[in-house]
């Protein structure tokens, strides 16, 4: 399995628990972070659902992680959406004053944010090596590449 197909699976099963916790686990979540339960209830149960579609749709890399929609993906969802995550619940904290409990969102999609980042700017592939979802499974020598004919 490669990079990106690793980040896809922990990124499915990161936001899939946050998914469960906001539709399934409100109070848990209220009484762990001392916060109210959310009112009206279907903003928490919107963002619920809104996390399981993400989460199912990690999908995409992880079965074609060099592909162009698995990488477009993991870049909208993780430095994007993550990244952006991260810093909504900094700011959120510093100028309205949220719960210092709400920084630990802060810090894992931050996180997934910045391993996300790592997977898509490291070669997932061995030199030399075509890429996997290309349909070939074979080890290319440079000195016999046609596209680098003298």
């Amino acid at each position: 399995m490669n990079r990106r197909s690793s980040i896809a699976v922990a990124s499915a099963i990161y936001d899939g628990l946050v998914a469960v916790m906001m539709v399934a686990g409100r109070p848990l979540m209220a009484q762990i972070f001392n916060v109210p339960l959310p009112q009206p209830p279907i903003h928490a149960d919107l963002n619920g659902l809104f996390l399981c579609a993400v989460a199912v749709g990690y999908v995409i890399p992880y079965r074609e992680p060099d592909s162009s929609g698995g990488r477009t993906y993991l870049w909208v969802m993780g430095p994007l959406l993550k990244g952006l995550g991260a810093l909504a619940f900094v700011a959120d904290y510093l100028f309205r004053h949220s719960p210092a409990s709400f920084l630990l969102f802060a810090v894992s999609d931050g996180a997934m944010a910045l391993l996300t980042l790592w997977a898509l700017k490291t070669d997932a592939s061995i030199k030399g090596t075509v890429p996997v979802g290309s349909g070939f499974s074979r080890t290319v020598d440079p000195s016999r590449d046609p596209s680098r004919s003298a």
